[in-house]
């Protein structure tokens, strides 16, 4: 009996010393799982995005095999995003904000959206043009708005400036999209900070007066237009062009063949220009790791990625633009900086409608 009473208390002192150890590494478990999570949150950045290319996906992708920093993504329109990121307010958990048109980043900067950073790598590598004056934003590609033309009907000499669209020639020859578009009225807002507003509402008179027919569809549907003989010369964005020229649509394909690029005001105000871009948000838990995704995509190694595979200008400097957007020749561009897009964008809205611009 005693050696039985022995073994029973033996066995409560051995169940006391498991359980004591298992509390104390559980203990150390949840000490442990508390620093996985602290090091999982910092490897993290969280981003809100427009933007739906492939080539962004691997972009991203190769941010976190570089870096271990994982993105997590969410897609949406712009609009929505910036009324989410609002609505969220400090709560939210994006730490950047990434969309197309320098316009639509200022109205973000506007909405209290975004903060300032410091980083001597953006200040290199986005050219102080293509970012916000307070670093609340940073353009990352670029994109030319250009005319397109019809070869067969149009000849490059019969072309100069955005202006002479307004001419008597091209009278019910001018396709393009509608007020409503963001990038129709950063080309306005540019013609305001460029040459004022009677001067800008004087030429949207004139492209109103000239179109083809009311404005209908996207940058791509004009184009279609002209080769469907309904005009001669459609503005268009150059990236739009490069995804016409490289359609899995043998259709779409025909379409670019038969069309001319042509980069106007070279020897007046240069080429429009616009840029999509990213800013880090204002309740940004991640600020660290969305700094350094901000320079991961303004690197020469991005930039080039963004202009083979989606047909965009780099921002960065130091690199060249894919073979075929250097096959359609160098550019001189709009001297001013992209903020002004959005400080005018309402000014140049208004003045549309004002001139009956659908």
């Amino acid at each position: 009996m005693a050696n039985k009473k022995f073994g029973f208390l033996s066995g409560l002192l051995s169940m006391s010393l498991l359980l004591a150890a298992c509390g104390n590494n559980n203990e150390s478990a949840g000490t442990g799982t508390a620093s996985d999570e602290e090091t999982k949150d910092a490897g993290v950045v969280n981003l809100y995005t427009s933007r739906h290319y492939e080539t962004d996906d691997a972009l991203f992708d190769q941010f976190t095999e570089e870096t271990g920093i994982e993105v997590n993504v969410v897609k949406g329109e712009e609009d929505e995003l910036m009324e989410r990121l609002t609505r969220e307010g400090e709560a939210t958990e994006a730490d950047l904000f990434y969309t197309a048109d320098a316009g639509r980043l200022h109205w973000a900067k506007e909405k209290g959206l975004l903060q300032s950073v410091e980083s001597d790598t953006l200040n290199a590598n986005v050219p102080e043009n293509y970012r916000d004056v307070d670093n609340q934003w940073f353009g990352l590609t670029k994109r030319a708005r250009i005319i397109v033309y019809a070869k067969d009907r149009v000849q490059p000499e019969d072309l100069s400036t955005y202006e002479a669209l307004t001419e008597e020639q091209w009278n019910k020859k001018v396709l393009i999209r509608s007020s409503d578009n963001v990038y129709n009225q950063s080309l306005v807002a540019s013609f305001i900070s460029l040459n004022g507003a009677d001067a800008a509402k004087e030429w949207a008179q004139g492209i109103v007066n000239n179109m083809a027919r009311d404005p209908e569809g996207g940058d791509r549907d004009q184009a279609k237009a002209v080769v469907a003989g309904i005009g001669d010369a459609a503005v268009m964005n150059t990236y739009y062009f490069g995804q016409l020229l490289n359609s899995e649509d043998a259709e779409e394909v025909k379409v670019a063949e038969q069309l001319g690029v042509f980069f106007p005001n070279q020897e007046t105000t240069g080429t429009h220009v616009n840029v999509s871009g990213a800013g880090v948000t204002k309740h940004a838990k991640n600020k660290e790791n969305a700094i350094k995704f901000l320079e991961f995509l303004s690197s020469e190694d991005a930039q080039g990625q963004f202009s083979e595979a989606n047909f965009e200008y780099p921002v960065n400097p130091n690199v060249e633009p894919a073979e075929l957007l250097a096959s359609w020749g160098e550019f001189k561009a709009q001297d001013l900086n992209l903020s002004e897009l959005g400080k005018y964008n309402a000014d140049a809205l208004k003045l549309m409608n004002e001139a009956g611009w659908k």
